[in-house]
């Protein structure tokens, strides 16, 4: 969905693709046409916006073949569906039953994320809607915090470097700016935002910046203005709550005396959307834990629609008009 700040400029509103299994192109096609088309259904709008994760696997398969990634602009068109953000985040087997440590392998010291994360960038800026110059991509707070070295952090950098240097070049050739945004996450090098000041405040900000996560910020107890703070561009916001207690979906309150950490949400959307000029202008929720949440609705394109009802809803209180 697009949405107008009261300042004339456009917000894209999507939900996170990574709540399905699908690892390979037919699978991928499959969850447009099944899930993704009804919530665009259900939600009554024109055009749904989708936060995008591909696999290694499913990255690989369209860069190869650009027949394939023609294809899958195409079909997104014809089911009413737009992509102008990328979850690069988890790399492959995000739906596997153990995932655990493996979810920020391959890490930025390792040659193979940045040439995942390059790619994800081609493949964006061939999904891009041709009225739509910007893209974004969410990736990993560099590494899991054990092991780093000086060593391993001089390697991150020159890979942040190439990144930035990629992103560059691809904007020369497309005309199409894609900004990469760190995530930070508990446990992870960067993991508060001001631990991503310290370790990204002299990188390219014309393409690389943070993306954040209202959950991981919640449990970290940071202030929701921590964000707005650092100095950093903010390129993305990934609209989730926390568990004060057990879980609890976005849109839903668990009985008592469980909670969820929406009203903290609340606050950092304010933050970012309810000022003269928006911090961010790509709002992507991400809620994949349905099968783990009390009372989630047997069927999950009605729980997507319901969160981005929500989330809709708490937007067009900050001014934000749909277009």
């Amino acid at each position: 969905m697009r949405l107008r700040h009261p300042d004339g400029s456009t917000v894209h509103l999507a939900y996170c693709t990574n709540v399905h299994a699908a690892e390979d192109l037919p699978g991928i096609h499959g969850q447009l046409s099944g899930v993704a088309a009804r919530v665009r259904r259900l939600l009554g709008v024109e055009r749904l916006g989708l936060g995008l994760w591909l696999s290694q696997h499913a990255a690989a398969d369209l860069l190869a073949r650009p027949g394939e990634l023609a294809g899958l602009r195409e079909r997104l068109t014809a089911l009413g569906l737009e992509v102008v953000t990328l979850n690069g985040f988890p790399y492959r087997g995000f739906h596997d039953e153990i995932v655990k440590y493996r979810v920020y392998t391959p890490d930025w010291a390792d040659a193979e994320r940045l040439r995942y994360t390059l790619g994800l960038a081609e493949i964006l800026a061939a999904l891009l809607p041709d009225d739509v110059t910007e893209g974004t991509i969410s990736t990993l707070p560099l590494a899991w915090r054990s092991g780093w070295t000086k060593e391993k952090a001089a390697v991150v950098r020159s890979h942040l470097d190439a990144a930035a240097q990629g992103l560059r070049a691809l904007a020369g050739r497309t005309g199409k700016v894609i900004r990469l945004g760190f995530e930070p996450e508990p446990g992870c090098i960067v993991e508060t935002t001001p631990q991503a000041t310290a370790l990204l405040s002299d990188v390219d900000h014309d393409h690389l910046g943070l993306c954040l996560d209202a959950c991981h910020m919640a449990v970290g107890f940071e202030e929701p203005g921590a964000g707005a703070r650092t100095g950093l561009p903010i390129v993305k916001l990934q609209a989730s709550c926390a568990l004060v207690a057990p879980p609890g979906a976005l849109h839903d309150e668990p009985p008592p005396p469980l909670a969820i950490s929406a009203p903290y949400l609340r606050d950092l959307l304010n933050v970012l959307l309810g000022g003269e000029r928006p911090l961010t202008r790509h709002v992507e929720v991400e809620t994949y834990t349905w099968n783990v949440l009390p009372g989630a609705p047997a069927d999950v394109a009605e729980g997507i629609a319901a969160e981005l009802d929500w989330m809709r809803g708490q937007l067009a209180a900050l001014g934000l008009k749909e277009t």
